[in-house]
């Protein structure tokens, strides 16, 4: 049997983490129904948007809503507390039963809901998840087991690793993989990410071999219209490998790549391909320089000439758009030396978590 009707829980889950999860848990348990109020400043560095789509991912079942709250909290200020409440009844104007929360500030909440008799704090010690948001934002990498698939795939930094053909990339791809994971920890579960235009390519040139056998791979064609499938194909795969991966993530060119693969073997630019490769955030992109890489024909590949053109067309548009890359160049301890402190430097520099509105006490 619920005890009670109608319960919230209320928080700025900047970001959700375990803690979180464990007190909406406790709380639906023991309600018949259960709102969820995320509260987020304008200040901060996680959009409103994303965690109220993450805490609604993670309970399905659970009523998600969202507010923007702008003002700073003060305990011991009746004014400051009847300006937060008019934020938190506009959002939730519907009468509450219990309140959930892990804070010393349960109790008052609750009154002002109207829900005096029922203020539950859950876990107020954090013993049975030793985390916190302040923890989080600090050292996410510390803190990675305490969050959920979505919010890991938002934090991961993605480390794309693109060049023209035969240059290294899937080498290298693979080599920093192997690298992070013999770290350990965390870092055991790196993912790798591999160039779903190759897979794409690969059916191609079966479809038409299923009509003409002795169809090779100068006779397949593609349409400006594949490249929007092949960028949306290589977000999915990250996304999918970031939920479950470690705080960084190696793929093997990214739907970014995908545009200058347009040039290559359409001509000119398509911007819905590009408007994909926007949707995706990544944070660092390696070069692999076509210079002293000897060319392989792997039956998969033709225009050994215009590598240095697509080389050239990569720098360009790395720089053109802002991107943030670095080139590897010479032999391959030596990228691989070069793209391990650019991923050490990147992860070094942490995730830069704006402070929320201070809390005066």
């Amino acid at each position: 049997m619920k005890r009670f009707g109608h319960g919230l829980v209320l928080g700025k889950f900047y970001p959700p983490h375990a803690g979180h999860h464990h007190l909406v848990r406790t709380a639906q348990d023991r309600c018949e129904r259960l709102t969820v109020l995320v509260c987020a400043a304008s200040v901060e560095s996680v959009p409103l948007a994303d965690r109220v789509a993450w805490m609604r991912e993670t309970h399905p079942d659970v009523r998600v809503v969202g507010a923007v709250d702008d003002i700073p909290m003060d305990l011991h200020d009746p004014a400051v507390w009847d300006a937060h409440m008019a934020v938190f009844t506009r959002a939730v104007p519907e009468p509450v039963d219990a309140v959930f929360t892990s804070e010393p500030y349960g109790d008052e909440l609750a009154r002002r809901f109207g829900a005096a008799s029922a203020s539950v704090c859950v876990d107020p010690d954090r013993t049975v998840f030793p985390v916190s948001g302040t923890a989080v934002r600090k050292d996410p990498v510390g803190c990675w087991d305490f969050l959920e698939p979505p919010v890991r795939a938002a934090l991961t930094r993605r480390v794309v690793v693109l060049g023209a053909e035969s240059t290294g990339t899937t080498t290298m791809a693979r080599a920093l993989t192997d690298h992070y994971r013999r770290r350990g920890g965390v870092w055991a579960r790196t993912g790798y990410v591999a160039e779903y235009g190759r897979e794409f390519s690969e059916r191609k040139l079966a479809a038409l071999r299923a009509r003409r056998p002795d169809a090779r791979w100068a006779d397949v064609t593609f349409g400006t219209e594949d490249f929007p499938l092949i960028a949306r194909a290589q977000n999915d795969a990250e996304d999918a490998a970031a939920r479950a991966g470690s705080p960084v993530l190696f793929c093997d060119t990214d739907s970014f790549a995908t545009t200058v693969w347009h040039e290559r073997y359409v001509g000119g630019r398509n911007p819905l391909v590009e408007e994909i490769a926007d949707r995706v955030p990544h944070h660092l992109w390696l070069l692999t320089d076509h210079e002293g890489v000897g060319f392989e024909d792997d039956g998969l590949r033709d225009g050994e000439e215009l590598r240095p053109w697509t080389t050239d067309r990569f720098r360009a548009e790395l720089t053109r758009t802002g991107r943030r890359f670095v080139e590897l160049t010479g032999p391959h301890p030596k990228r691989l030396a070069t793209a391990v402190a650019a991923v050490d430097a990147l992860l070094t520099a942490g995730w830069d978590f704006a402070p929320p509105l201070p809390e005066h006490r």
